[in-house]
């Protein structure tokens, strides 16, 4: 009995000598061309998606991530970046930060037990470092109106998005705001372009056509092209800044018509051909309108029109006499006051 385990023991431990041997023949030659495994086995990868319904997916971040490209994977779209950024106030978008991602849009006209979302839209003129008009904007308080903006949470959407909402076809954010630059003064480029551009926020600027390239104090066609190139939208402000409304001392019903017609269709085809696009947005010059002008742009092809009547626009807004807050006082209350983003209207 001892000697059949004694030869058993000898059988067992020649075959486990004789398969090391084997494994390490075949690590050695490695007849494959790979190269070779590491002695230490690899640790089993982290499960990025942690959890997804048709609701919501949490999300563990592997560190090269930001609200802009996750939007762009799960939503389909980047300027949704704000959908996730409401949804995880506060937290960084750091490596193994767990955040949320709603997966459905919701409220898309900002509707709440409280009340309804109100969207203002800011109007600025032209800008200096030291202004003598109303009109005009030191540089120094409109860094410090962004920077309102910027530290009090507020989103600055475009016009376009703007008019996604007043569709009822998107949601934004609950204190969205848009920015308009008038009339196509060079300001506009030297002063707020570079200090929108450093809070990463966008404007639309309404330009009246004859003025372009007029003279050194206005824009020119290469400067619209650059800031469209950021994200910058531009809409039509007419050809000559004329208050559309009134007809001229001795002009005809007929004459006044046709005048209004070119000042519409043609500062489109203009802004059009120059910018390649499809102006859909104008601002009145002066902020004036009535029925026979509005019905003209409709004719004309804008979408959207806006005036100089303050107060914010609610998604159930009409589309063509859209208001808007003219900053012309420089103090800072005043301007606080125009960013109202919520109606109060108790609905329970």
């Amino acid at each position: 009995m001892n000697l059949f385990r004694r030869r058993a023991s000898s059988v067992f431990f020649i075959s486990l000598l004789a398969g090391l041997v084997l494994v390490a023949s075949c690590a050695w030659e490695n007849r494959s061309g790979r190269p070779s495994e590491p002695a230490v086995a690899r640790e089993k990868p982290v499960e990025r998606l942690l959890f997804q319904s048709e609701d919501y997916a949490v999300l563990k971040l592997r560190g090269d991530e930001n609200a802009e490209s996750l939007a762009r994977e799960f939503l389909g779209d980047p300027e949704k970046a704000w959908v996730i950024e409401e949804a995880n106030r506060g937290t960084l978008f750091e490596r193994d930060q767990m955040i949320v991602i709603p997966l459905k849009e919701e409220n898309r006209g900002g509707l709440t037990p409280e009340g309804y979302q109100i969207v203002p839209v800011l109007c600025y003129h032209h800008f200096a470092e030291r202004c003598d008009s109303s009109l005009c904007t030191p540089a120094s308080v409109f860094e410090q109106h962004m920077k309102v903006l910027k530290e009090e949470g507020y989103s600055v959407i475009s016009t376009a998005a703007l008019g996604e909402f007043l569709a009822f076809r998107r949601a934004i954010p609950k204190k969205a705001v848009v920015i308009h630059l008038d009339d196509g003064y060079r300001s506009t480029y030297d002063i707020a372009y570079p200090i929108l551009k450093k809070h990463g926020f966008v404007a639309t600027l309404f330009v009246y056509t004859d003025f372009i390239g007029a003279s050194r104090n206005a824009l020119t066609w290469d400067l619209l092209r650059a800031v469209k190139q950021d994200g910058f939208e531009v809409g039509s402000h007419t050809m000559s800044h004329a208050d559309l409304t009134h007809k001229r001392a001795g002009e005809s019903e007929r004459d006044y018509l046709a005048r209004v017609k070119r000042e519409l269709q043609v500062s489109k085809q203009i802004l059009d051909e120059k910018l390649n696009q499809n102006t859909l947005s104008i601002a009145f010059p002066y902020g004036a309108f009535d029925k026979t002008l509005l019905k003209l742009c409709e004719e004309a092809g804008y979408r959207l029109g806006f005036s100089v009547q303050a107060g914010g626009n609610p998604f159930f807004s009409d589309a063509l006499t859209l208001r808007r807050d003219q900053i012309l006082r420089k103090d800072m209350e005043s301007f606080a006051l125009k960013l109202k983003t919520v109606q109060p209207l108790p609905l329970k």
